[in-house]
């Protein structure tokens, strides 16, 4: 085939539609998948989602190559049409050269790792994911392992979706032949992986006809095992292909073209190649010797002898810890129940054995179970419209408030009867998980209990459909009897508990050979039309107690404050009540009055706070108006002799003074109604002359100074 760039375009169309199919078909699996809710097909989803990358890795390599081979070709016709006798520097004109050898030294190998690290992340996610599931831990939310009850349409997607993706790997893989189209072999060992995925899905859905869906499950685990296996070999491949020597025209391989997925994408070179390795191991064509041929005529011996070790192998079955197995001959039960031993049988058909997991923690909701799970669960939201679940409610007695309206009616009425009947019963929502397991020694009731039919649109069985039957009936009777602040508010796990002895008695009253191992209750609300009702209740009650604190913590402050804590505030206030009562029992001038009132003023005044301020500021200002009035007393005692030996004289004097003191800051001032010829005039300038006055600046004796100089 010619290597131009008519070849690297078809290589990449085909990329490109590689590309494609692997996204519609990852999507439709995921899709499907998570609105079945089936986790098998989710968990493929992730395998063929992963795959995109190396479908757009090779579809950039492609279409590079298809640049670099028309550049070349435009280099070709320039050499032919130039004439010039100058040699020129065409290194600056491979610009789709240098691109593809970029392409080729880093792209692809960092498609390839990222690749291998997407494939480790997903098989890990799914790998603890398992794990969680078997931890027998009730405080952990973990999705369950869910299994679509319509298994046709997820067997017609699979075995079509299986079918279409390896009739294009083998379409692809003959391509790859070609040298210049050889890196299409890592996207037909991708399709192959997406088929025997597929495939194996498929098969595990049949099964689930059966009523195996443990199957799926271990399918599920099986492709995250293959996923660790491709990831592996893929970095295997990468860090093989950094010291792998070869040609400098030698396309490199892709890490992710893996080997293991390209023989399956090539069964019939599988077998040409096992047969070239053989004989260049022995030199010889060794195909036409006659043990060769002898093992060819023999064929038929060692396949009975197979039969015979298969049959031989089902007579041995081990019964693994936290297992018990029967042995059943037809559809008789032989011999006893085998617990944790290696169980010995007659081969297969003629009996075999059923192994039940007693140890297994099952569940049962009491409830449809919420299709999303949400860390907050608010009261106020209506379940019905958001999620679509219609709750039955659980009747229980009305709390002792709400049964306070019918005890006042008079007894005996029809008012009385009426309110009593309404109010002395309430719902509630409630969600009830009950876990439960197998009893030691009861399998076999257990199985007598009721049979194990499934109904189509039910994921319980018909024994699990009549342990919740039972369950819900003693959980409705016991709530029944209990009131509505003992339901939301219970004390400590009493609740609990005695619903959880309730339901184990009709488990043993009805010999279902069964054991409850705990009881959860992950939502208990008052039914949707009075859930605002409490959600106000409760809120006043918070603002209640945040009143209350706030008014507690002002009084500590204030009396901090005041006296200097609530200890001396308390025995302030002791010591107030004392003086009172011995003021009305002897007086308020009586010595134990004193006594007290001086008791009082201690606790008042040895700590440093507001009363002991407020009581020394007092003390002072007494002192002050006490010393101002004993000045004003001696003041007009010291006068009295003055006015005695002259009224007139005083009385003038003392007017003087009261207007000098008043027209002390008076700009302009009037004498009115005085005697011009007794009277005296002093005029004292106190204005500020107007400009600048140089003898206030001169010493004092300045002129005799010069004078004499």
């Amino acid at each position: 085939m010619r290597t131009d760039h008519l070849a690297y375009q078809q290589a990449t169309r085909v990329a490109l539609l590689g590309l494609l199919l692997q996204t519609g078909l990852g999507l439709a699996l995921l899709v499907y998948g998570r609105s079945a809710g089936d986790s098998a097909l989710q968990v493929a989803s992730q395998w063929v989602l992963a795959g995109i990358l190396p479908w757009l890795a090779l579809m950039v390599a492609f279409q590079q190559h298809t640049a670099e081979r028309l550049e070349s070709l435009e280099l070709e016709a320039g050499h032919a049409n130039d004439g010039s006798a100058f040699t020129r520097d065409e290194s600056a004109a491979h610009v789709a050269a240098r691109r593809l050898r970029l392409v080729q030294t880093w792209l692809v190998p960092a498609a390839s790792a990222a690749y291998a690290g997407i494939l480790v992340w997903l098989a890990w996610s799914v790998h603890t994911w398992f794990v969680a599931l078997g931890v027998d831990d009730p405080n952990m939310v973990v999705a369950p392992f869910g299994v679509n009850p319509s298994s046709g349409w997820e067997l017609a997607l699979c075995a079509g979706g299986s079918l279409l993706v390896f009739i294009f790997s083998r379409f692809v893989a003959g391509m790859a032949r070609q040298a210049a189209w050889a890196n299409l072999r890592g996207g037909a060992g991708i399709m192959v992986g997406n088929a025997l995925v597929l495939l194996a899905v498929a098969a595990g859905t049949v099964f689930q006809l059966f009523s195996k869906p443990e199957v799926l499950e271990t399918v599920a685990r099986g492709i995250s095992y293959f996923m660790w296996l491709i990831a592996a070999e893929t970095i295997l491949n990468l860090l093989l292909n950094i010291y792998r020597p070869r040609r400098s025209t030698e396309t490199p391989r892709p890490a992710f073209d893996s080997k293991l997925l390209g023989l399956l994408a090539t069964p019939d070179s599988l077998v040409r190649s096992m047969n070239e390795a053989v004989n260049y191991q022995f030199g010889f064509d060794l195909t036409s010797s006659w043990g060769y041929q002898l093992l060819l005529r023999s064929t038929a011996a060692l396949g009975a002898l197979g039969v015979v070790v298969m049959l031989a192998m089902s007579c041995v079955v081990v019964v693994a810890p936290g297992e018990q197995a029967l042995r059943l001959r037809g559809d008789h039960v032989v011999g006893d129940v085998v617990s944790g031993a290696v169980l010995f049988k007659l081969p297969w058909p003629l009996e075999s054995v059923e192994v039940y997991p007693v140890g297994r923690v099952h569940t049962i909701m009491l409830g449809p179970p919420s299709k999303e799970r949400s860390d907050v669960v608010l009261w106020s939201d209506d379940e019905k419209a958001t999620t679509g679940l219609d709750r039955a409610p659980y009747l229980v007695l009305a709390s002792r408030a709400s049964s306070a309206p019918a005890a006042r009616q008079p007894s005996g009425s029809a008012d009385a009867e009426t309110a009593a009947g309404a109010e002395g019963f309430a719902l509630v929502d409630a969600t009830i998980q009950v876990n439960w397991r197998i009893r030691h020694d009861g399998l076999l009731k257990f199985l007598g209990f009721c049979n194990d039919t499934k109904s189509r649109r039910s994921r319980l069985d018909m024994r699990e459909r009549a342990l919740q039957q039972l369950a819900l009936r003693e959980t409705t009777q016991f709530l029944s009897t209990q009131s509505l602040d003992a339901v939301l508010s219970p004390q400590g796990d009493s609740l609990i508990r005695a619903l959880q002895s309730r339901i184990q008695a009709a488990f043993e009253q009805a010999d279902a050979g069964v054991e409850v191992v705990s009881i959860l209750v992950p939502r208990l609300l008052p039914p949707n039309g009075a859930r605002a009702a409490f959600e106000e209740l409760s809120i006043d009650y918070q603002n209640v107690r945040k009143m209350t604190e706030e008014a507690r913590r002002m009084a500590s402050v204030t009396m901090a404050a005041v006296v200097g804590g609530e200890d001396l505030a308390a025995q302030a206030v002791e010591a107030i009540h004392a003086l009172r009562q011995l003021e009305s029992a002897h007086g308020p001038g009586s010595r134990e009055a004193a006594t007290q009132r001086a008791v009082l003023e201690s606790i008042l005044i040895n700590q440093p706070a507001q009363a002991a301020s407020l009581i020394s500021r007092a003390r002072a200002r007494r002192w002050e108006v006490l010393m101002e009035a004993r000045s004003n007393a001696s003041d007009v005692l010291g006068q009295a002799p003055s006015f005695e030996a002259a009224p007139e004289l005083y009385r003038q004097r003392r007017m003087m003074e009261v207007l000098a003191a008043q027209l002390a800051n008076v700009r302009v001032k009037y004498l009115l109604g005085t005697d011009s010829a007794g009277t005296t005039l002093d005029i004292e300038m106190q204005e500020a002359e107007s400009g600048l006055n140089l003898g206030d600046y001169l010493k004092p004796g300045g002129d005799d100074e010069g004078a004499g100089g």
